[in-house]
């Protein structure tokens, strides 16, 4: 008895090993606007791993590009990957979907997406730091910006003080 069930769990632990291998198929990468999206992913859920791309722009750009949501990325040919960058360099969506309304320096309404956005972001930062703005001397000292309350949260956040430490012996 005792050797049929070895044998049966040594059965289950080589179909476990063959399913594993099946399941292990030739996934490429993709490369669009600067970022490699895994080509297994649905054409939907790809476009929000990009920085600036939001589940309602990516609705967006599927639609008007007229590209299936559920299509593999790695499926996509060499036009509609052109034609996915050339819209996302000037997209022509409404504005209360792009993520720079009335930007301080053009004054009009913009959509920023991957590493520009990041610079974007850190200059916008420097900025309020420097006119010392409430939201300035809030990112300088680590506190939430957007008028949290902190007695109980941003514990982490906080820099160590008499209050916060511990007493020592």
């Amino acid at each position: 008895m005792a050797k049929e069930e070895t044998a049966k769990k040594m059965e289950t632990a080589e179909e476990k090993k063959a399913k594993y291998q099946k399941k292990e198929e030739y996934v490429s990468l993709v490369r669009v606007l600067g970022k490699d999206i895994r080509g297994d992913k649905a054409l939907f859920a790809g476009l929000t791993s990009i920085q600036g791309i939001s589940w309602a722009f990516a609705n967006a750009i599927c639609k008007i590009l007229k590209l299936d949501k559920k299509k593999k990325i790695q499926d996509l040919d060499e036009k509609e990957l052109k034609a996915l960058e050339d819209f996302m360099k000037s997209p022509s969506v409404p504005s209360f979907i792009k993520n720079r309304q009335k930007d301080l320096e053009e004054g009009e309404d913009q959509h920023i997406s991957g590493a520009d956005l990041k610079l974007r972001k850190e200059f916008d930062v420097k900025r309020l730091r420097k006119i010392k703005s409430y939201k300035g001397i809030r990112h300088a000292a680590g506190l939430p910006v957007r008028g949290q309350k902190t007695k109980s949260n941003f514990r982490r956040n906080r820099k160590k003080s008499g209050a916060t430490g511990t007493n020592k012996k």
